[in-house]
């Protein structure tokens, strides 16, 4: 089975002037290519934010709040008023209001959500992240804003989602959409679209490992699944050209209670706005554990 997954390197084409920058580069020095890979692989795009989104900008209660671990702030989105919570993260170079579509049901369902926009993202601080920033700012938001009943993610949230349970995060269920699942095939893509060696793949995970002395691929969807044991429902589309539907199924077999629903059509990103697919991630939340 293919897992190989494009989570956060989803530009439809790479700079020219990006792809001589890597070439003169691979050509002098590896040490400063591996440099330059590492910080555009943790380089997030910043997209025009959708008219719906901002809708949902404007009713929701926004607020930057300081996150302790990273030492930065990030924009929080209290939506709506009710007794439960549900906590919502977006994809890589996505929005805390990414997620609008589920967040109006979940509101209609009598929950309401907090959701924010990861460092380097939307209006929060930072020019660079990765996924376990994404993990510490949902920790710190079920500390302070909690007790959440359900996570929702997507994309790299969705990956993030899965880690963030295995490490703690205390939620009743948890759904995810379009996840990757491992993480070195997520880097290779990466490197291939720069154009560099294949021997930089290596050479970024080495980093990654000195930086934080753990196996980056440890934070793989499918690895996470493993230590995962709530409810959890995994949806991922057929024709999902970011993230190769191939990446569900693993998630899905290793989870301890997986549900799996796999769409056709909607592609990464529509997904999240399909009535039928919000009508099941309600369903699902509604059902008795």
């Amino acid at each position: 089975m293919n897992t190989k997954t494009v989570v956060n390197n989803n530009i439809p084409k790479v700079p020219k002037l990006i792809l001589i920058t890597g070439k003169i580069l691979q050509f002098f020095s590896t040490k400063l290519t591996t440099n330059f890979a590492v910080k555009l692989f943790k380089t997030p795009i910043k997209y025009k934010t959708p008219e719906i989104e901002k809708e949902m900008a404007k009713k929701a209660i926004s607020k930057l709040v300081f996150i302790p671990e990273l030492q930065l702030e990030v924009m929080v989105y209290t939506y709506g008023n009710a007794t439960k919570k549900a906590l919502l993260v977006h994809g890589w170079s996505g929005r805390g209001t990414q997620l609008v579509s589920i967040a109006d049901q979940l509101l209609e369902n009598d929950f309401m959500t907090v959701s924010f926009d990861a460092p380097a993202h939307g209006k929060s601080k930072g020019k660079t992240t990765m996924m376990t920033e994404f993990m510490a700012v949902s920790k710190f938001l079920e500390k302070e804003m909690g007790p959440f009943e359900v996570v929702i993610g997507h994309s790299l949230g969705g990956m993030s989602v899965l880690n963030s349970v295995k490490q703690g995060l205390n939620v009743k269920k948890a759904i995810v959409i379009g996840a990757g699942d491992i993480i070195t095939d997520i880097i290779t893509i990466f490197v291939e679209k720069l154009e560099l060696k294949l021997k930089f793949v290596e050479k970024i995970k080495l980093h990654f490992y000195k930086t934080f002395n753990e196996y980056i691929d440890d934070y793989s969807g499918s690895i996470a699944a493993k230590d995962v044991k709530i409810p959890t429902l995994v949806i991922h589309d057929s024709e999902d050209k970011e993230v190769p539907v191939s990446c569900a199924y693993p998630i899905r077999q290793n989870l301890e209670q997986g549900e799996l629903l796999i769409t056709n059509g909607l592609g990464h990103k529509r997904i999240l706005n399909d009535n039928l697919v919000i009508n099941e991630i309600i369903t699902f939340i509604k059902q008795p554990k």
